[in-house]
């Protein structure tokens, strides 16, 4: 089951990704030689009458792809030169680019809507359900119905923000700032460590405000909050990876997603229908950063083609984006293969 769990997260939101590229690629006229579901051998493909596209399904559920004339080294000359990538607008050409990676953060908010609307939302932003006893935190002044504003001076305007702030500061003292109707104040608080089972773990001694919330409304605010919520983890991450707060084996491939599903799985459908959407804003997001191979490396090239007034050469650029894709595969067989460390560490 997890393995099929896995198929159906990756496929449907790699189905979405490309089929945003798909769609408007065809809009703009661009002739496409494959429609990918998957990477490496081909396990099943077939051709609509009329329509030059190949639609595939690959045996490596670790990503996909649009192929289009004009993103080649060389030339197809048995393609109309109107019918290649470069030729078509600038406006058409980040369409194109962009619509993979926004198609992605609108299932990401689709799925979290439904999510809302038939489960209920708790509160995003982080408020004090309760003080437990015999923990430092009860000896400072902080009580129910507090707003935690900040973690060390950082910003936490999300509960996903302020978790993300406790794992990296795991096990030491904080200075937590707390809002309510008398003012602002902060204290120093000191975890307490706990082993169960042989895992330690790290207890501040308070809980988050769970208080259910239903409603059209509330569920389509909440899609979008979320998604953005989603976003700004990601953000901070990646930061964190460029400054070494974080190191590469944090970062999950197919098997340590494979694990995750595995896991979530036990805690039911709907749980396993969430980690869809964080996973959909994932592939989005990482395909916004401006990398070669990724989206936003050949939004980047859009964008300095424009401030330049001038295309830039298109084999110039393809080389590069082939570069990229192949550091790319590199870095991926060294996340796998921490993937499988862990599995038996």
């Amino acid at each position: 089951m997890t393995f099929i769990y896995l198929f159906l997260i990756l496929g449907i939101t790699i189905l979405i990704h490309e089929f945003g590229h798909f769609i408007f690629a065809k809009k703009a006229g661009v002739y496409v030689y494959e429609f990918s579901i998957g990477m490496g051998p081909k396990l099943w493909s077939f051709k609509r009458k009329n329509d030059e596209t190949l639609y595939a399904i690959r045996l490596l559920p670790i990503g996909g792809y649009v192929q289009m004339a004009g993103e080649q080294v060389e030339e197809d000359k048995n393609i109309p030169s109107d019918k290649q990538f470069q030729a078509k607008k600038w406006y058409q050409r980040v369409l194109i680019v962009i619509a993979g990676i926004t198609f992605n953060f609108i299932l990401s908010i689709i799925i979290l809507f439904f999510i809302a609307l038939f489960n209920g939302t708790t509160p995003l932003k982080p408020y004090i359900a309760s003080v437990e006893e015999g923990y430092p935190i009860a000896e400072t002044g902080i009580k129910t119905g507090d707003l935690i504003t900040k973690i060390n001076g950082q910003k936490v305007s999300t509960v996903d923000r302020l978790l993300l702030e406790l794992e990296f500061n795991s096990g030491e003292t904080i200075t937590m700032e707390v809002k309510n109707d008398s003012g602002t104040y902060s204290y120093e608080i000191t975890p307490v460590e706990e082993t169960v089972d042989g895992e330690t773990s790290y207890r501040y001694g308070f809980s988050l405000d769970g208080t259910v919330s239903y409603g059209f409304i509330n569920a389509l605010k909440y899609g979008f909050l979320k998604t953005a919520s989603f976003i700004e983890q990601l953000i901070i991450v990646i930061g964190a990876l460029i400054t070494g707060k974080l190191s590469l084996n944090a970062i999950a491939g197919p098997v340590g997603i494979y694990t995750v599903v595995g896991e979530t799985a036990k805690a039911g459908f709907t749980s396993i229908v969430f980690l869809m959407a964080y996973i959909s804003t994932n592939v989005g997001f990482m395909n916004l950063l401006p990398i070669p191979a990724f989206d936003g490396g050949r939004l980047l090239f859009l964008i300095i083609e424009k401030i330049k007034g001038k295309p830039i050469d298109t084999k110039v650029e393809n080389i590069i984006h082939s570069i990229g894709f192949i550091l790319l595969m590199i870095l991926m067989v060294v996340i796998t293969y921490n993937d499988i460390l862990r599995l038996f560490s």
